[in-house]
């Protein structure tokens, strides 16, 4: 198969030479295993997969690290958090021998809480998301359509470039996540409830989520769906845009705004049959912010940004899509999917004021060129908004 370079590849090389352990985390199938195996050939690799070499580390791991040669890849370390006390005891031996571990994991939460307690000062952390439109080499000037294709598809490698049906990868990564990841996890007792669950959380991806509604049309308690919402938001299968609040003296929406970290998988959910009756379905102006939204988180997580991601709406229902706030300056987002740009799409945007900050303002929309559309806002095609986030720095 063809391997397509990864944008973090640069960060991990860096990490690699400065840390003697490196974490990479991500989702299930997000192109870890892959991306550490071509990059790093002459690395020994295992797998926790294998059921055999995990019983070995967990019932001693004392000696099954004994008989690994480094430098090593040490696959969902998640599974075997019994070794990381004597990963911690082989690096302290020398902490200068750098990149001599590389653990990846797709439990992030579980496995942050065990590196925490262990590898404090140790590690370095990074994670890899579904593959970027760049990525993709499929960047540049898409036409409408062809961005829904490539949405339905998804991001994740099978489906996205090595032309593994889309419906039946992510009926598996499904069944996969759940019996492997979820299943093992007390809170969740009914499978069939818990995907009822998500199907409910994507009929409301880019829309302030309103936790109590969701559990009530689920017929869950309040506390059982946040802890299935903190489940998924954890293994990275949604990202909750958290609001803005600032110094602004005004009343601000507290709940966040839900996405899918893949398109794919939301669409699968949603059970649109094609990309086709995606682009022209009621979901479609909410899967193009889904997609523009994650873009910029992966854009983040790829480069370290330090920015931090917000949308903004207040209580007479002023909205923001997306805040990129970093120290003194903050870029200002609205998404709009339409040709036809009128003053009312951007009116708000346009008279958005912080005295605390210098901003920095665009309109994102579908219309193809570039334009000043008022003193403070410009209009960017969406194809354009990756680029633009690299202007960022």
């Amino acid at each position: 198969m063809k391997y397509y370079p990864r944008a973090i590849e640069k960060k991990l090389q860096d990490a690699i030479k400065q840390f003697p352990v490196v974490v990479l985390t991500g989702p299930r199938q997000s192109g870890k295993s892959t991306l550490l195996q071509h990059n790093y050939p002459d690395y020994h690799y295992i797998t926790f997969d294998d059921p055999l070499l995990r019983q070995n580390a967990v019932e001693d791991p004392g000696l099954f690290m004994e008989n690994i040669d480094l430098p090593v890849i040490l696959d969902e370390i998640q599974y075997v958090p019994q070794l990381l006390p004597y990963i911690k005891m082989a690096v302290d031996k020398d902490r200068h021998r750098y990149g001599q571990f590389i653990l990846t994991g797709s439990q992030v939460f579980n496995l942050m809480q065990n590196l925490s307690e262990s590898l404090a000062g140790r590690a370095a952390i990074l994670e890899l998301l579904p593959f970027t439109l760049e990525e993709m080499k499929r960047s540049d000037s898409l036409k409408l359509k062809e961005l829904f294709d490539i949405c339905f598809k998804g991001f994740y490698p099978d489906p996205a470039v090595h032309q593994v049906d889309a419906r039946l990868f992510y009926g598996s990564y499904l069944q996969t996540y759940i019996e492997r990841d979820i299943r093992q996890l007390k809170s969740v007792h009914d499978v069939a409830l818990f995907q009822r669950f998500m199907g409910l959380l994507a009929a409301r991806s880019a829309s302030i989520l309103n936790l109590s509604n969701v559990a009530s049309a689920c017929g869950i308690s309040r506390t059982t769906a946040q802890n299935w919402l903190s489940l998924l938001e954890s293994s990275r299968i949604v990202y909750l845009l958290r609001p803005f609040s600032g110094n602004l003296n005004k009343r601000l929406v507290k709940s966040p705004k839900i996405y899918f970290t893949d398109t794919g998988l939301l669409t699968y959910l949603l059970k649109y049959p094609t990309a086709e009756t995606l682009l022209h379905g009621p979901m479609a102006g909410a899967v193009f912010e889904n997609f523009l939204i994650i873009e910029a988180l992966k854009y983040k997580v790829n480069a370290l940004a330090l920015f931090e991601m917000f949308y903004y709406r207040d209580s007479n229902k002023n909205e923001i899509d997306l805040l990129l706030d970093e120290a003194g300056e903050m870029y200002l987002f609205e998404i709009k999917m339409k040709h036809n740009i009128i003053k009312k799409d951007y009116r708000f945007l346009d008279s958005f004021t912080d005295s605390q900050k210098k901003l920095h303002k665009f309109l994102i929309s579908v219309y193809d060129k570039e334009l000043a559309l008022s003193s403070q806002v410009k209009n960017i095609p969406w194809y354009l908004f990756p680029r633009k986030l690299k202007d960022l720095h």
